[in-house]
């Protein structure tokens, strides 16, 4: 029985969307023997699994962990339908104790992706887990955003990194061929990294670019984030924004005032709500929060967002009330 508001009742962690062709397409952190679940709707609210969108990871990875896979389309070449490059994060087979990212590609949105065998992203600082993918009208050019995966090597305590030195979790923007998705252009670029108030650690990036509704003819860059750690209650889904392009000239982007989501939102429905991922116009949002208040079961909820300059508020797409956010 799905829980009111969830969309998808069973495991669906971290979970990611894209739209194509007017159905949208979820992915998830593996389950159930998938490496990355799949599932299909025609309107965010009812969904079909369809299985493993990534049978084989790559020859990278020991094909242990895979995590919070996010799915782009690549802008179209020579009048063909773009490529999808799906960003994957999984166990280093050259270091076990880290997590990595990488990419496969296919020519349909339902796959199978064929990964690629070298990996895209591995920190010397902790790993580099959680990728999402990002397509910057403004300027034409492809990115990814992630994260360094610092509590990895954390000195214990909260999710490792709780104890005195901590160490840096930050946010990574790089920069990638907009041909296909993968070949790095240039180095990452911190654009933010967590503070006391973010506990051990920030994940779960989400890159997003709409106009500023408060300074006409100007945009606004919303990167969505989660804080603290996701065994326990006090996980959320907080964003940060720049208004002075992608790199916030080179200054971490501009924590919200308070976090978007946290446990008791929602009328008390939600616990531990994270790894949210929106999409490109910065509408329709899915997210994961607790069955209960464990991590064991993690399942996917869908909102959507109202953006007003740098301020994000996230309510339902089918029921709304006015100065009421309800979601499903």
């Amino acid at each position: 029985m799905i829980t009111p508001g969830a969309v998808i009742a069973s495991n669906f962690a971290d979970p990611a969307f894209i739209t194509v062709d007017n159905l949208h397409y979820a992915f998830s952190t593996n389950h159930e023997g998938m490496n990355v679940p799949m599932a299909s709707s025609v309107d965010m609210i009812g969904w079909d699994i369809l299985g493993d969108a990534m049978p084989n990871v790559g020859a990278w990875s020991t094909g242990q962990a895979v995590w919070a896979p996010h799915v782009v389309q690549l802008s179209s070449q020579n009048g063909q339908p773009g490529t999808f490059v799906m960003y994957y994060t999984a166990l280093s087979k050259a270091n076990p104790t880290f997590h990595c990212v990488g990419a496969a590609t296919s020519a349909t949105i339902t796959g199978p992706f064929v990964a690629r065998d070298e990996v895209f992203a591995c920190s010397a600082g902790g790993g580099s887990i959680d990728p999402s993918g990002f397509y910057d009208e403004g300027d034409g050019r492809q990115y990814v955003v992630y994260k360094t995966d610092g509590n990895n090597i954390g000195h214990g305590g909260n999710c490792n990194n709780g104890v005195a030195p901590i160490v840096p979790t930050p946010i990574m923007l790089q920069e990638v061929n907009p041909a296909n998705g993968y070949e790095l252009i240039g180095g990452p670029t911190q654009i933010l990294d967590r503070g006391p108030a973010d506990g051990p650690l920030i994940e779960a990036p989400s890159l997003i670019r709409v106009p500023n509704t408060e300074a006409p003819g100007t945009f606004v860059y919303i990167l969505f984030f989660s804080s603290n750690c996701y065994a326990g209650g006090l996980y959320d889904t907080s964003y940060a924004t720049s208004i002075n392009g992608i790199t916030n000239g080179g200054q971490d982007y501009q924590k919200s005032s308070a976090p978007l989501l946290v446990t008791g939102s929602n009328e008390g429905k939600l616990y531990s709500p994270g790894g949210m991922t929106v999409g490109p116009m910065g509408v329709n949002a899915v997210f994961h929060a607790d069955l209960g208040t464990t991590h064991t079961v993690r399942q996917m909820w869908f909102g959507t967002l109202t953006i007003t300059g740098r301020t994000v508020s996230i309510c339902d797409l089918l029921v709304y009330i006015p100065d009421v956010c309800i979601m499903r």
